[in-house]
């Protein structure tokens, strides 16, 4: 990563701030840019996939509507 650094401010509630705080000898910054890099990493993977998909956003929602029902019926299941 020999390249120049850009900086970018990250929000966080207080309460996170406060534990963050509590392990000083942490870089942070450095767990947030691998958290950035494997989120990218993931995204770029994704419109790779669909980049050709012809699937509408309808599509899209209704797909992911049954997923998510499929999802909670395993999980009703498994409880």
């Amino acid at each position: 990563m020999g390249d120049v650094m850009a900086s970018v401010s990250v929000s966080v509630p207080d309460e996170m701030k406060r534990k963050l705080e509590k392990f000083d000898t942490v870089n942070w910054s450095a767990v947030a840019r691998k958290a950035f890099e494997s989120e990218l990493s993931k995204l770029e993977l994704m419109d790779k996939l669909t980049s050709k998909s012809k699937a509408t956003d309808k599509d899209i929602k209704e797909l992911s509507k049954k997923i998510k029902a499929g999802m909670t019926q395993w999980h009703n299941q498994m409880s």
